[in-house]
């Protein structure tokens, strides 16, 4: 994931409230997750993952009624399309080792942020929570 922006730049929090700051060192993408005054930087691809991962397993509880509701929202009833967004919903979390196969990152994170989307963390980079309002 090097030369990237880390995936959820923008919607990370500290536990305190404080914005997570996206960051490089080393032209790799880092959080700097503010502590008392202090930036610890974490690299972006653990939060990400951890993100990801409980995404994926939020959504995959549901899935029968996630995999209709984007099959709704693309008017299709294609049984391939249907084949093709499961497939999608299961590799979710690839897109931290494979960025290149991933759709237009700011427009989700536009729209992760619209929905009130916030994933918060501990000073470690540890995620304590992910909202998703809608999702609960």
């Amino acid at each position: 994931m090097s030369q990237r922006e880390p995936l959820f730049a923008g919607l990370v929090y500290n536990e305190e409230g404080e914005p997570v700051q996206a960051t490089q060192v080393g032209g790799e993408p880092f959080y700097a997750i503010p502590d008392a005054g202090f930036l610890r930087h974490v690299e972006a691809a653990e939060v990400d993952r951890q993100v990801l991962t409980h995404l994926k397993e939020r959504l995959l509880a549901m899935k029968d009624a996630v995999v209709d509701g984007v099959m709704q929202m693309l008017g299709s009833d294609d049984p391939f399309t249907r084949a093709a967004i499961e497939v999608n919903l299961e590799n979710m979390d690839r897109i931290v080792e494979f960025p290149e196969e991933a759709p237009n990152i700011e427009d989700l994170r536009l729209w992760l942020w619209m929905t009130g989307f916030r994933v918060v963390v501990n000073v470690h980079g540890e995620v304590v929570r992910v909202d998703l309002p809608g999702l609960e």
